[in-house]
């Protein structure tokens, strides 16, 4: 991303946290971990790896490299994950932040202005991947989805 993409999504920070929190606010908590308040203490420890990404070109490398193997999104076997919500809410705050910043830059190639939409894209999706599979990883249901999950194809096939 370039740096003035970037510096200008550094200035509207505070903005971007602001609508960050607003959109997690307006989802429905589907368990007391995805209540907002419990989520909102992690959005400028959020902020300062998205922004560590940005501007680093060692981490752009190393999330390259890490989505290569990852398809797209995280999953998660039950849904119950508080973190889908949270990185969903950042990635519209943080997309809606490119856009204004590159509205306010009308010179802008086009190429270069996908390419930071590819690159946000990337950061955020690793990121969030990242954090979502940790936290499923000590999920009491995890186990419980899973045999679900299989059963349900066995049951199919039968």
């Amino acid at each position: 991303m370039q740096d003035s993409l970037v510096r200008a999504l550094r200035a509207q920070r505070p903005q971007i946290r602001t609508r960050w929190e607003a959109l997690l606010r307006i989802e429905r908590a589907n368990t007391p971990l995805a209540n907002p308040d419990a989520l909102v203490f992690m959005l400028d420890w959020t902020l300062d790896e998205m922004f560590t990404a940005f501007g680093s070109p060692h981490a752009r490398r190393r999330i390259s490299r890490a989505v290569e193997g990852a398809a797209g999104k995280a999953h998660c076997p039950c849904g119950r994950n508080p973190l889908l919500t949270y990185f969903a809410a950042g990635e519209q705050a943080l997309d809606e932040a490119l856009v204004l910043a590159q509205a306010d830059l009308p010179a802008l190639d086009p190429v270069v202005r996908d390419a930071a939409f590819a690159e946000l894209t990337l950061v955020v999706r690793e990121i969030s991947r990242r954090e979502i599979e940790s936290f499923c990883a000590v999920c009491q249901y995890r186990l419980g989805a899973q045999t679900t999950a299989v059963a349900g194809s066995t049951a199919a096939r039968v």
